[in-house]
């Protein structure tokens, strides 16, 4: 009789081990949680978790919490290749949400394309993660390089800027081609002549030693009156320390990737003044339901934690892929997530603008908000203003 006891209770526990393991929908993610860009894998992951917070709290989905799981990649390939085979095949992840970076991003696409398991939200807007057609297992949230940069151009042409007046420093390697080839397109679209002779400084990836790409510039015939840098903030901090002094009427502009609260913070206030960072979500006290929600899901995480705007992309990312995981019916598989979130069409989640996704459409928003840093504060920038 006990032998037939315990056998019934282990039959029973049996039983409830399938509904243990569909309480909680597993979403992955690979990120810098260390070394010089863990500032961005940290914001990423807290803007995640804040919005998968406020959904477990409201009850999850279908009654199903989530929940992320992390890996630390310290910004570097060989380290993101390993750690994402490792999420897919043994932690059983539905989906990867708001990985880090180009370089790796390079080295992780393969991977989730032959493991048929979802890349969303990334925080890089390499065309790596933009083919046409797009890759089935990549979906962005954010606006691309290629648009900042072009945003960039537009703008500083507006404000009168000559183009031999524009100058470039770029991480040498996948992200820093991104956003230059963006500048170039750019420049061509104004038919702009001989662009390539335009002054491009180079660092390596990894490294603060921008002596030798400053050097490219200072050299340049014509001084400049703008800095295109796309970069993470140590090196680009340094570039700019560097720099003041030999170029004191030159407007510094750099793309989101390089965390602007991280920039400033990493300057002299003085050095940090008049800034100008692209951003691909809106300003962090604009007046929209998406942003009201953020601060409040932020405080109720952590609320020590000061709002910026690398964890309200990806409060805003796991917003959008929340959406798409509610179409993707009741214990959804890898498939399903994906193709809820393709089945979304235009859809609103308050940022003031319509974003959408289709098969044909991997990218959800395509707006690009300029910011100034003003008084240790990033406003929104009219580029008729900028000098």
């Amino acid at each position: 009789m006990i032998v037939k006891n315990r056998w019934g209770a282990l039959a029973a526990v049996c039983c409830l081990l399938p509904s243990l393991a569909s309480a909680e929908l597993r979403i992955g993610m690979v990120a810098p949680m260390s070394g010089p860009a863990s500032d961005l894998g940290e914001g990423m992951r807290a803007g995640i978790e804040a919005h998968f917070g406020e959904i477990n709290a409201a009850g999850g989905i279908n009654g199903q919490e989530l929940r992320l799981i992390t890996r630390d990649d310290r910004y570097e390939p060989v380290q993101s290749a390993p750690a994402t085979r490792e999420l897919i095949r043994e932690e059983d992840i539905l989906a990867s949400v708001g990985n880090v970076g180009t370089p790796t991003a390079i080295v992780t696409i393969p991977i989730h394309n032959q493991e048929e398991t979802l890349l969303f939200g990334a925080f890089t807007g390499a065309g790596v993660l933009r083919q046409d057609p797009p890759d089935r297992y990549v979906i962005n949230f954010r606006a691309s390089y290629h648009q900042e940069t072009a945003a960039i151009v537009d703008g500083l042409l507006e404000a009168g800027v000559e183009p031999e007046e524009i100058a470039f420093f770029t991480q040498n390697d996948g992200f820093g081609d991104a956003g230059y080839s963006g500048a170039m397109a750019a420049l061509e679209a104004h038919d702009v002549p001989d662009r390539e002779r335009l002054a491009h400084g180079r660092y390596t990836r990894g490294t603060t030693n921008i002596h030798h790409g400053l050097a490219t510039i200072l050299e340049a015939p014509t001084e400049p009156r703008a800095v295109i840098m796309v970069g993470t903030y140590a090196p680009i901090a340094e570039f700019i320390e560097e720099a003041y002094w030999d170029l004191p009427d030159t407007v510094f502009l750099a793309v989101s990737f390089v965390g602007s609260h991280a920039l400033r913070d990493a300057l002299d206030p003085d050095m940090a003044e008049g800034i100008v960072v692209t951003q691909v979500v809106p300003p962090l006290d604009a007046d929209l339901p998406a942003v009201a929600d953020y601060h409040d899901a932020l405080a109720a995480h952590d609320s020590d934690l000061a709002p910026n705007f690398i964890s309200l992309e990806g409060y805003l990312a796991a917003r959008t892929f929340v959406e798409g995981l509610r179409q993707a019916g009741e214990d959804p598989d890898r498939e399903a997530v994906v193709d809820g979130l393709l089945s979304l069409g235009e859809f609103d989640i308050g940022v003031g603008e319509t974003l959408s996704l289709s098969s044909g459409d991997h990218q959800a928003s395509d707006t690009v908000w300029p910011t100034r840093l003003t008084d240790g504060e990033y406003v929104l920038l009219d580029w008729a203003d900028l000098y």
